[in-house]
């Protein structure tokens, strides 16, 4: 007998930015702890077939999945909070759904039927929760819809799912908002009303209303949505905002968001375990001390591009009790004469330069790097951080005045960073990068070999770059530990400086696979060192006021 799956799906209304992505994680880490085995999809209703050739400043972060998979930000917070590595299957676009069916007719395995939105679209949707939910063994699908009911580009997913709950038992879940007007002072409902009318026209009845607002729902506004909406006031869920969104499942389970959602899918908890993410919460929201970070970034005016940096400092707050400020510096501005460095680090205990691409930038970033050598502040590059990092010793130590990178100085009379040579002959952008997870050994003796507590790791990438071999030895020689290879020791993943408080760089992207209760150990040992580089920075303040007060 076939196993049955269930399925709980998340559509939003009013407005797009209400944090479905945050309420399914959310959700997904409840039903967790009540013992189940959930696994989530994202339907993101644009045409392209990833988010791998999406512009971060458009649409957020890029998320890499083990498997190479470019896909949106959110399945990074599925991944986080859920604590699950997952695969491209619980990624799908209209760009991708659309290349699957377009494929099938041109293979002729509709044989010789018209190819229709209904039903060979959603039909192939079906086929894909269904697969992906017997792949992964798991007992619950969550779906998130994209975009907002009403939307012409998201209907055909809204009606798989409507067939879906035909033959499958499917809980529907609608998150609307409900606003405060200025001048009144009222919780206002109607534009939880017209999103639900708009689903209803669609087909679907929400069994539960996820109602975003500025604070919690006065009761008397429950009931009114409840009656309007047709759902149950108690399945009416309070979502006020919150300053740490690891505080979402503990406002849910309050409610007992995950109890009423088994029930009404006729099951029941097996078990109940938030403790250690209630610790974790708790040192966020009570820290001992506090570090500031600077990162130097070219996409500082959306902060969503650095999504999973943001999150995984997060990560250290919750274990370590610190917290951490960021000091967001745009690198372009790093370039001018009159940048004043001893200003803007002010204060500062460590410095991140993150990936990206692009010339814009390049020259501040590669400037904040030698101040941060320089002057021994904790130093964390992570993929063209790291490059950047090697160009940067090349010119101030090796003395390779015109060293670069061919990405942008293709003429680079010392290119000590270079195009992979499978690459050099790629013209497409989209899936064409060394992407997804590849092995590193670790040097013995090495900081990143103690950090990670391993000989080989894994770790994600998204780059075509790599050191240049051919300036190894002069590089080693000058003092650079290549702490990191590849198995086959020609391609460079790690680098360190042993004579600084912490000067780690990786090709990688470490960001990608912190989880709240298990923080990425290149992220923890920065944090820490900047914690002792803050205590440093304390003790010399207070020696210089001692003497201040002798003289």
């Amino acid at each position: 007998m076939e196993r049955e799956v269930r399925y709980i799906v998340v559509t939003g209304g009013v407005i797009s930015g209400l944090g479905k992505g945050l309420f399914i994680s959310s959700l997904g880490k409840l039903l967790q702890s009540k013992g189940y085995k959930v696994v989530p999809i994202k339907i993101d209703p644009y045409i392209n077939v990833d988010a791998g050739t999406m512009n971060p400043i458009e649409h957020g972060e890029v998320f890499v999945l083990d498997d190479g998979s470019e896909v949106d930000m959110d399945l990074g917070n599925y991944e986080r909070f859920m604590n699950l590595t997952l695969t491209n299957k619980s990624s799908i676009t209209t760009g991708k759904i659309f290349q699957r069916v377009i494929e099938k007719e041109r293979r002729g395995d509709y044989l010789g039927k018209t190819v229709q939105p209904i039903p060979h679209i959603t039909g192939e949707l079906q086929h894909l929760y269904k697969e992906l939910a017997r792949e992964s063994e798991a007992e619950i699908v969550l779906i998130e819809i994209g975009g907002t009911v009403g939307d012409i580009e998201n209907q055909l997913f809204l009606e798989s799912v409507r067939e879906l709950a035909l033959e499958n038992e499917v809980f529907f879940i609608h998150c609307a908002l409900v606003p405060v007007m200025g001048s009144v002072g009222e919780q206002k409902t109607k534009p939880v009303q017209q999103s639900v009318r708009l689903l209803r026209e669609m087909g679907i009845q929400p069994n539960m209303l996820f109602c975003r607002s500025e604070k919690p729902l006065e009761e008397y506004i429950t009931k009114k949505i409840a009656a309007f909406c047709g759902v149950k006031p108690d399945y009416v869920i309070s979502g006020p905002d919150v300053k740490n969104i690891y505080d979402i499942p503990l406002i849910l389970d309050r409610q007992m968001t995950a109890e009423k959602v088994l029930a009404g899918m006729k099951l029941f908890p097996k078990q109940k375990d938030l403790r250690d993410w209630k610790k974790f919460v708790e040192n966020m929201n009570n820290p001992k001390g506090e570090i500031n970070i600077a990162i130097i970034g070219k996409y500082t005016q959306l902060k969503d591009s650095y999504a999973s940096i943001i999150e995984s400092f997060d990560h250290c707050e919750g274990n370590l009790g610190y917290k951490v400020n960021l000091k967001w510096i745009e690198s372009s501005e790093m370039e001018s004469p009159n940048a004043d460095f001893n200003q803007v680090f002010k204060n500062i205990n460590g410095i991140l330069v993150p990936g990206g691409f692009g010339s814009r930038g390049i020259e501040g970033k590669i400037k904040c790097i030698n101040y941060a050598r320089e002057n021994n502040i904790p130093f964390l590059g992570l993929c063209l951080g790291m490059q950047l990092a090697v160009i940067e010793f090349a010119r101030n130590v090796c003395g390779l005045t015109y060293a670069h990178t061919t990405e942008i100085k293709p003429e680079s009379a010392d290119p000590v960073i270079d195009i992979m040579n499978e690459q050099k002959d790629v013209k497409n952008l989209g899936g064409t990068m060394r992407l997804g997870k590849y092995p590193a050994v670790l040097k013995e003796g090495s900081l990143a070999k103690n950090l990670y507590h391993s000989s080989e790791v894994y770790e994600r990438h998204r780059h075509r770059y790599e050191v240049n071999n051919n300036y190894i030895e002069i590089l080693e020689s000058k003092g650079l530990v290549f702490s990191g290879k590849s198995p086959n020791g020609k391609l460079m993943e790690f680098i360190e400086l042993s004579d600084k408080l912490f000067f780690v760089a990786t090709q990688a992207h470490p960001e990608l696979k912190s989880r709240p209760l298990s923080p990425h150990p290149l992220f923890i040992g920065f944090a820490k060192a900047a914690i002792e580089n803050s205590r440093l920075l304390a003790e010399k303040d207070k020696s210089v006021e001692k003497v201040l007060i002798l003289n």
